[in-house]
């Protein structure tokens, strides 16, 4: 009996425990029916062409500028400009680009929508720094991977336009970078030094006339004056260093010989510049000052340079920045990175600032030789500005002359007349 009881009991417990199984197996079945389904989203596609156009659009807003006193931009160049400068005559500008390209601009077409340009193509090399001969009939240029000098003759084909080729290549004489290249106004002698301290002048037919130590540690700046007497150079040390080259009454080269310096800065100076006639040179220092000296002096007979004005520019004086000064001596400006400001020789003070001129850092600035533009190269594109704080000076320079002579009528009269015609210039260009 015993038996028969436990065999019904075990029986129950087997039915009961399939019961409870078949109970919950079924409300699962019931939650997971329940659940909805959510079907995966499909990726957007991506719209590739009009990714590229929006990339393409961003760069070219990138790349834009304007200014109210912009007059152009010369566009040719596929990568940086480097190096630019004005042919003697005042016809032309000649740009130098990394793109081993040299590009002419008649300055005439400046006002114009479009730009006549006339392209050199150099072989394999770019150059660095370029300049015109006295003539304006050729150009040097300082080659960057060869590190040699190469005169390029410019002719004018019949046919119109006009067709390049080289002349002359001179030896590489320097061992290390070079820093800056020149060529007297008199055609006697060119000017090369090297970023240590080795300055070397040559002959136009590429032989070695002097070599001079500069004593600047490092250098920075080579410049021949306009007047095609004086050699100068600055670099690490705190001073411009002058040297005359003088040559006999036959044109033969006599000697190198030191003339003057330029004192007054606590810092190395980046850069100067010489007014058109030499009377006055402009510096840029690293200790944050500019400053413009009279170098119309007779140094032979112990007579010294003295400052005229001296000021501290804006920005950051750690960076290396270029100057320029106008053909009157009156008006400073100065390039430090990718912007441009302007002061006043006669109060010392900032007359205006352009900012973001360029892309990228700018490489050189220049004066025409009409004082009508200023010409800045950074990046691909030359800027060509109208003169506007030239003309401001100048009116400054002219009222205080005026003021120095009130009692004399007749040059009183004519300062104003001056004045006037400045003052319509100037208005002419802002309206």
């Amino acid at each position: 009996m015993e038996i028969i009881l436990m065999t019904i009991l075990m029986g129950g417990t087997i039915a009961l425990l399939f019961y409870i199984r078949s109970v919950f197996s079924s409300s699962k079945e019931v939650l997971t029916e329940a659940e909805p389904i959510v079907e995966p989203q499909k990726p957007a596609e991506k719209e590739k062409p009009k990714k590229k156009v929006n990339e393409r659009k961003q760069k070219e807003v990138k790349s834009s500028f304007t200014h109210k006193w912009l007059l152009t931009s010369l566009k040719g160049h596929s990568k940086r400009i480097l190096d630019m400068d004005f042919s003697p005559n005042g016809k032309f500008l000649v740009t130098t680009s990394e793109d081993e390209t040299v590009i002419l601009w008649p300055v005439k077409d400046f006002p114009a929508k479009e730009h006549k340009s006339y392209r050199c193509n150099l072989d394999y090399d770019h150059s660095i720094f370029i300049k015109w001969s006295p003539d304006s009939k050729a150009f040097i240029l300082q080659k960057a991977i060869t590190n040699c000098i190469e005169v390029h003759k410019v002719a004018k084909r019949p046919e119109g336009g006009y067709e390049f080729g080289v002349v002359k290549t001179f030896p590489a004489k320097h061992t290390t970078d070079i820093i800056g290249l020149g060529i007297a106004s008199t055609g006697k002698f060119i000017a090369t030094c090297s970023d240590k301290t080795d300055l070397i002048l040559w002959n136009l037919k590429g032989d070695v006339l002097a070599r001079v130590d500069t004593y600047h540690n490092l250098t920075y700046c080579v410049k021949v004056s306009p007047c095609g007497r004086f050699v100068a150079t600055s670099g690490f040390t705190s001073d411009v260093k002058v040297w005359e080259v003088k040559f006999s009454r036959a044109g033969d080269f006599e000697k190198i010989g030191k003339a003057f310096d330029l004192p007054g800065h606590r810092s190395g100076v980046y850069n100067f510049a010489f007014t058109p006639d030499s009377s006055r040179m402009a510096t840029i220092s690293k200790d944050g000052t500019w400053k413009v000296y009279d170098t119309n002096v007779e140094y032979n007979k112990g007579q010294d340079v003295s400052i005229i004005v001296s000021g501290s520019y804006h920005g950051d004086s750690s960076h290396p920045s270029i100057v320029a000064i106008s053909n009157d001596g009156q008006l400073v400006c100065i390039a430090q990175d990718k912007g441009l400001r302007f002061y006043s020789v006669l109060t010392g003070d900032l007359e205006a600032e352009i900012f973001e001129v360029h892309t990228e850092p700018i490489t050189q600035v220049l004066f025409d030789s009409s004082g009508k533009y200023v010409v800045s190269a950074g990046d691909k594109h030359a800027r060509v500005f109208h003169n506007v704080p030239g003309h401001r000076t100048a009116i400054q320079a002219l009222n205080e002359t005026m003021k120095k002579n009130a009692s004399n009528t007749s040059v009183r009269d004519r300062i104003q007349m001056q004045i006037k015609e400045a003052e319509q210039a100037l208005a002419n260009i802002v309206n």
